[in-house]
């Protein structure tokens, strides 16, 4: 009569013996430490000069200070041409609103040497003054008051004294040149007589 088997007598034996070679793993390469290549590498640098280290950071400051120089007189340069370039277009413009003053006073001469009506050829002469005032105010350019003015050192020249009983002492008796003024500078002082008081 045969015995009885349980089901764990015919489960494998497991097998006995060294493990699978494939499994296991081999170091590879090199076993040196990464430490020791760094430190090869350092002692193979050579320590900076620090001669030649501050040589060459003052080549490098003098190349950028010539370089600003260089910078600043083109600036310079720029800024002096752009300058004569207003003068010149400033100048142009006043001309341009001078021309037309001069072109009628042109005529007017002109016609001065065969005009029999001398008092048209005085009413052609004040029309050519008044748009020369014109000219003047449209470029902000006024006349300095003189006559019957305080005397101002600011803006009147007195070239003579004249004792008067006209005008009280100090005033401005009379002009002899027109000043002019644009704004608060004195283009041209008036030249003036001023009042002085008679002596007794």
């Amino acid at each position: 009569m045969s015995e009885a088997r349980s089901p764990e007598d015919d489960s494998p034996a497991p097998a006995e013996g060294p493990p699978d070679s494939q499994s296991v793993e081999k170091p590879t390469g090199s076993t040196a430490p990464a430490s020791a290549n760094s430190a090869t590498a350092k002692a193979s640098e050579a320590p900076a000069d620090p001669l030649e280290a501050a040589r060459a950071e003052a080549q490098k400051n003098r190349d950028q200070l010539l370089r600003v120089a260089a910078d600043f007189d083109n600036y310079k340069k720029r800024a002096r041409r752009e300058l004569a370039d207003a003068v010149k277009i400033a100048r142009e413009d006043l001309l341009r609103d001078l021309l037309p003053v001069f072109d009628n006073l042109e005529r007017a001469s002109a016609h001065a040497g065969t005009a029999t009506d001398t008092k048209a050829l005085a009413d052609g002469i004040s029309m050519v003054q008044r748009q020369f005032v014109d000219v003047l105010g449209k470029l902000g350019i006024e006349r300095v008051a003189s006559a019957g003015q305080p005397f101002d050192p600011a803006v009147h020249e007195a070239v003579q004294h004249l004792e008067t009983d006209e005008f009280p002492p100090g005033v401005v008796a009379s002009e002899l040149q027109a000043g002019y003024r644009m704004g608060d500078r004195v283009l041209r002082p008036a030249l003036v007589v001023v009042a002085k008081a008679k002596s007794s």
